[in-house]
């Protein structure tokens, strides 16, 4: 089915679509902020500008200031017509490639059958899906703040699919001590309140369980190094990027036993891919957005496509790259994606 159309934001929308800006950390309240960096969106060239600050403190990164309901909303729906890097896009899919969800699972193997499962953020389905290969006896479930964990259900790879967020009071006490695992994939990382997020997890599973979580770590060298390139950043859609200190301290404070706290695993090898593509797609002639005033001549998107394959080769060398130096990234700090098993503690 194709994406609904939906109007971009304009640029004189800023004050509407943006929340007041921060003066201290949303984590651990400091004040000592610096910022990161300013970026556009780099993925779909909607309009605006994003800063992303980071704790001197606690190294706690967020958008600040952070857009509003109304702002995310508009930036993370797909508008019709609106144009796809492919490059950029078959980079970021390496973060959910089925090897990668088979892994994840499989990691979860230690522990026995679980009897239920909640995927948080599960969008379409496809790590229960793919988890069920490991798992077959357990009953997996889906949440998610989009329609497409209905169609998850629809096409069975999900049970029980619940729209909406998981910190959402009315949601949690549906679930309460539910779930034997409690799943988040970079989920996190577009959460309004990660805490809440955290908690409510803690909430709907049952005493001893086990909460799995993959998040992006802005701590990362190649954070530094690639600054505004860095896809992980994803401007204007993550707006909290969590050192993985911070995730373990919180989790310790509720109670919880830290079983694997790794980067190891969770590494995803496209930093020099995902830069590379997106330099290319903003050094050649703007694309043909829904929401721009004079849209390019047809020479200009004619140039553009041209160019766009003639640099697949640089993508792939980049990507190249990425997969030679995995095996040093991911024992190193050029790691960039953490994994973290939590006990909740037992009745």
């Amino acid at each position: 089915m194709p994406a609904p159309s939906v109007p971009g934001p304009a640029p004189q929308a800023t004050t509407r679509v943006h929340e007041p800006h921060r003066a201290d950390c949303p984590w651990c309240g400091s004040a000592r902020l610096r910022t990161r960096l300013r970026s556009g969106d780099l993925r779909r060239h909607k309009p605006g500008l994003f800063t992303v600050d980071a704790c001197r403190d606690c190294g706690h990164t967020f958008q600040n200031p952070r857009l509003t309901a109304e702002g995310l909303s508009l930036y993370r729906r797909t508008a019709r017509g609106e144009p796809l890097d492919h490059a950029t896009e078959h980079v970021l899919a390496l973060r959910g490639s089925r090897r990668r969800r088979r892994s994840a699972a499989r990691a979860m193997l230690r522990f026995g059958e679980p009897e239920s499962w909640l995927d948080v953020g599960t969008g379409h389905g496809r790590f229960p899906a793919t988890a069920r290969e490991v798992f077959p006896y357990t009953s997996f479930d889906g949440l998610d703040p989009t329609l497409r964990v209905e169609r998850a259900r629809t096409a069975g790879r999900v049970e029980e699919a619940y729209v909406g967020r998981l910190a959402d009071p009315r949601i949690t006490a549906r679930l309460r001590a539910r779930y034997d695992v409690v799943s988040m994939f970079h989920h996190l990382e577009r959460s309004t309140d990660p805490r809440a997020e955290l908690a409510a997890a803690l909430d709907v599973l049952r005493p001893g369980g086990h909460l799995l979580i993959e998040a992006l770590d802005p701590g990362s060298a190649f954070a530094a190094l690639l600054r505004r390139w860095w896809l992980p950043y994803d401007q204007p859609r993550h707006l909290h990027l969590m050192p993985m200190r911070n995730l373990r301290a919180e989790l310790r404070e509720r109670g919880c036993a830290i079983v694997t706290a790794e980067h190891r695993a969770a590494h995803v090898p496209q930093d020099l891919a995902g830069a590379t593509a997106l330099a290319l797609s903003h050094a050649l002639p703007a694309p043909d957005t829904p929401w721009r005033a004079v849209p390019p001549t047809p020479l200009q998107q004619h140039l553009r496509t041209v160019l766009l394959y003639a640099g697949g080769p640089l993508v792939a060398v980049a990507a190249a790259t990425d997969a030679a130096l995995a095996p040093l990234a991911r024992r190193t700090r050029l790691a960039n994606t953490y994994r973290i098993i939590a006990r909740k503690p037992p009745a």
